[in-house]
């Protein structure tokens, strides 16, 4: 962060004394004016609900340019990454700020492999829940509880407990996200074979059982790990900045990545692929293909009500970069599959079709987004629609920890204090 050469002046149309406020220009993107003495200075807050126009930290892990439609991992385009490197590569690079070269891809996959195994006592854990718990019930507790288990890394100021953290964490995910879906459907968990690649352990787990030896599919392998890829990291978005608000008050790591699975399992974050393939479902029950012109004709009515899930983005005001390259994965795996043919990606496909040449969408810019081809994705691969945000939250876990460890390192950071318009009743008495 550096000082801009241009200062910013407030001035009041009440006579008060102008204010001069500090601009600080970062390596890319908007210049942002430091507010911080503002109150000590007018004795006012600024006013931004959903803090759309408030920058809460510095950050040099993510960035993204939502009128070029851009994702930068650390400077590296998401579509490189994508296409060049595998997710425990990505995130090496985003936990140390380089992509790792030879050894030191070796030695990281090795030592996220060393770590997969959960304590035993889990699974009794996990054998409090309800057979038929959402799974992101189940994870949010399963996480938090792993500070019960490993209490030799739960200082968050302390930087090898959460490297430690960081590793476990990452290693763990995958068995915790397939332990919860065993645990539903009723069938054995599958302890990880560490011989095989992050998210060939993960089919395992999740699709293998103990009658017979289970083949990774390296098309379906492939496609799991790009879905990790493009969700690792998505700068200060709402189960980010959780996991940084709750980290400030100093708890440890796990109880904050919790707090961060907690926040994921909103609909409008971390559920968006799960509401778009229910949509789906919804227009396949109404009548197929021959339905999507009325749907979409609902969709524009303003007083319907319907709305149309997996298009747009609150960020991107251009084409999601992530949405190109899990719409090449999505035909990659339907293809593989022989379903081609699938009722519903034949749906999504029309829909993509009508968004893309109506100018009531064109010139909204509701392009199709990441989650519009990751839920069609995943329900092929076998994934339960319920599951969604668990493989989301699996993904996003180190982006989580890469910004959590930057908080902590950060000397300007303080705990989260954010402040208010009070607009209740002012002082009164009680009258008895």
């Amino acid at each position: 962060m550096k000082l801009a050469e241009n200062k910013a002046t407030l001035s009041f149309s009440d006579g008060s004394p102008s204010i001069e406020m500090p601009v600080y220009s970062g390596n890319i993107g908007p210049d942002v004016i430091d507010i911080r003495k503002l109150y000590a200075q007018s004795g006012m807050f600024t006013y931004d609900p959903g803090f759309l126009s408030t920058a809460s930290c510095q950050s040099a892990i993510t960035y993204i340019d939502g009128d070029k439609g851009e994702l930068l991992y650390r400077g590296y385009p998401i579509e490189q990454l994508a296409n060049k490197a595998d997710y425990l590569d990505t995130c090496y690079l985003l936990l140390n700020g380089e992509l790792p070269v030879g050894q030191q891809s070796k030695d990281f996959h090795k030592l996220v492999n060393n770590h997969t195994m959960v304590n035993e006592q889990m699974q009794f854990f996990l054998r409090g829940f309800r057979r038929d718990a959402h799974p992101m019930a189940v994870l949010t507790g399963l996480v938090g509880a792993l500070s019960a288990f490993y209490h030799d890394s739960t200082d968050i100021n302390n930087p090898e407990h959460r490297h430690i953290a960081a590793i476990r964490l990452i290693a763990k995910m995958p068995t915790l996200v397939s332990m919860a879906y065993k645990y539903g459907v009723g069938q054995p968990f599958m302890y990880p074979r560490n011989e095989l690649s992050y998210a060939g352990n993960f089919l395992r787990m999740m699709f293998g059982t103990p009658c017979e030896e289970y083949k990774v599919n390296p098309v379906l392998e492939r496609a799991m790990d790009r879905i990790f890829i493009l969700h690792a990291d998505h700068e200060q978005n709402a189960s980010t900045s959780t996991v940084r608000l709750c980290g400030s008050s100093g708890t440890n790591p796990f109880a904050a990545i919790a707090a961060g699975v907690a926040c994921l399992w909103g609909p409008a974050h971390g559920g968006a692929n799960e509401a778009c393939l229910n949509m789906l479902e919804d227009i396949q029950k109404m009548g197929g293909v021959s339905k999507v012109g009325e749907f979409m004709n609902q969709v524009k009515d303003k007083n319907s009500n319907v709305k149309l899930m997996g298009f747009g983005h609150r960020v991107y005001k251009n084409y999601d970069p992530r949405a190109k390259l899990m719409q090449e994965t999505c035909d990659e795996v339907l293809k593989e599959l022989g379903l081609e043919n699938d009722p519903l990606f034949k749906l999504a496909k029309e829909l993509e079709r009508i968004a893309l040449e109506d100018e009531y969408f064109v010139s909204r810019k509701l392009y199709p987004n990441v989650d519009f081809y990751s839920g069609i994705v995943q329900r092929a691969i076998g994934i339960p629609v319920n599951l969604f945000t668990g493989i989301f939250a699996l993904a996003r876990t180190v982006g989580w920890i890469a910004q959590l460890n930057e908080m902590i390192s950060d000397p300007e950071y303080k705990i989260g204090r954010p402040r208010q318009l009070f607009v209740g009743s002012p002082r009164r008495e009680v009258q008895r």
